[in-house]
């Protein structure tokens, strides 16, 4: 009688085999953060991180006790939409960008680094010292615009060779509107021709 239980038991095995490893790997699902961002202490742990990792790096510096004046009224508004456009971009490009937060960094309270083949390729600082009539403020800004052409243009750096000039400017908005300027429209030259055909006849005349 034993030995028919043992055997019902070693039917069961498999079945319970799979189902203790189909809950562990839903555990792991669950538990696996998607996206990871180091949160760095100090300038050894950012070389550490830059010379450990082939992906291009998007680093934010973001540190409000640095200010030595009060802020302007707009300012912890635009702190917050810098924060939330960090996080926004590492949920959606962390599988090709590692993004790093720095809290205790220099002296310089928003601004976003970007990082390429470990070499710093571009900065955008969000602050800046305006003048009141009675004193100095400090004034932060949120260049959204800026923020996502850098990111753009960072990773173009997946590649291990550097990315062209043309393709940057290309990607750039400044480089479109200069590309803009160096082009007139059919009517702009109409009009430069009708000025210097009246320019001639009044001379003539």
């Amino acid at each position: 009688k034993s030995h028919e239980v043992y055997s019902s038991f070693l039917l069961f095995v498999p079945e319970l085999t799979d189902l203790c490893e189909q809950t562990i790997k839903r555990k792991q699902r669950e538990t696996e953060p998607i996206c990871r961002v180091p949160l760095i202490t100090s300038l050894k742990e950012e070389q550490l991180l830059l010379n450990a990792t082939a992906k291009p790096v998007v680093k934010l510096l973001i540190n409000r006790h640095n200010n030595k004046y009060s802020y302007t009224s707009t300012s912890d508004d635009n702190l917050l939409k810098n924060i939330e456009l960090f996080d926004k971009l590492a949920l959606r490009f962390s599988g090709r960008l590692l993004f790093i937060k720095d809290v205790i960094g220099s002296s310089e309270i928003c601004c976003w680094s970007f990082f390429g083949h470990g070499k710093k390729i571009a900065e955008v600082c969000c602050t800046s010292i305006v003048y009141a009539t009675d004193k100095k403020h400090t004034k932060v800004e949120f260049p959204e615009a800026r923020i996502y052409e850098e990111t753009l243009n960072i990773i173009l750096y997946e590649a291990r060779n550097p990315p062209d000039q043309e393709l940057m400017q290309a990607t750039s908005t400044r480089g479109a509107v200069a590309g803009m300027s160096s082009y007139t429209s059919d009517e702009e030259e109409e009009r430069s021709g009708l000025a210097r055909l009246r320019s001639n006849k009044q001379n003539n005349q």
